[in-house]
């Protein structure tokens, strides 16, 4: 059974949380780690995607995720804009690999299935594919009952190893619908408000606490996992990546 190493947020600062996922990926490709997993509550952040600074509202949009109270951000990942907030867990997984590209996208397909088996625990009608309209659209998206995005997937791939990371909405969808819908209408970019919400809104017992402890199990029965701490080296690393994150400034 693989070892993973089993890490917090790591930093209460979105900006330095989202950079600490390059950090982690850095570390295992150097050996220092033998692969990791992060699973954690996010602050409200708006991440931008590559192609999403080119659009001509690109500037608005940002200033728009400022208003309702989400710090912008740019991921280096693909995918284009999404949100999360307090109501979700971001999940990062972080292993080293021998071959760029291989298994790209057997993993959309494996965490794909695995993330669906994890919310169906807990009884979540969970579903993997595409919804019509939906936000940052992906054929490997997670959603509920064919009507919400419940979860999104990005991944980096390096020659030496590989980042998959992906956000769960799992309750109060209010401030991600109303985010979504102005930062997009910023962009120009046409979607179906309806499909951005949160698993809570089919299925309203659902709780964070349950779906991260149906996550951790899931991953209990492929990996060993091993508590770990961001090392203090790891935390001043995530520097380097936080000008590149930084949106704030193009104001």
């Amino acid at each position: 059974m693989s070892t993973l190493h089993f890490l917090p947020r790591g930093h209460d600062d979105p900006l330095t949380t989202l950079s600490l996922a390059r950090v982690l990926l850095d570390s295992v490709r150097a050996g220092r780690r033998p692969g990791a997993l992060r699973i954690y509550r996010p602050e409200s952040t708006v991440v931008f995607g590559g192609r999403d600074r080119f659009l001509a509202g690109f500037d608005d949009a940002v200033g728009k995720a400022l208003e309702a109270g989400f710090t912008p951000l740019l991921r280096t990942l693909g995918g284009r804009v999404a949100a999360y907030h307090h109501g979700s867990l971001v999940i990062d997984h972080v292993e080293p690999a021998d071959q760029m590209f291989t298994g790209t996208q057997a993993r959309f397909t494996s965490f794909g299935d695995m993330y669906v088996r994890a919310l169906q625990s807990v009884g979540v009608d969970a579903r993997l594919g595409e919804i019509p309209g939906e936000y940052c659209p992906g054929e490997h998206s997670v959603n509920v009952a064919g009507k919400i995005k419940a979860i999104g997937t990005a991944q980096r791939v390096t020659k030496t190893g590989w980042l998959f990371s992906s956000s769960v909405i799992i309750t109060d969808p209010a401030p991600i619908r109303s985010v979504l819908t102005d930062v997009e209408a910023a962009l120009g970019v046409d979607w179906d408000p309806a499909t951005g919400g949160a698993i809570s809104e089919i299925h309203p017992d659902v709780t964070v606490d349950a779906v991260e402890q149906a996550f951790l199990a899931e991953y209990a029965r492929g990996y060993d996992l091993e508590p770990s701490e961001f090392s203090a080296e790891e935390i001043e690393a995530a520097g380097a990546y936080n000008s590149v994150s930084q949106l704030e400034s193009t104001r």
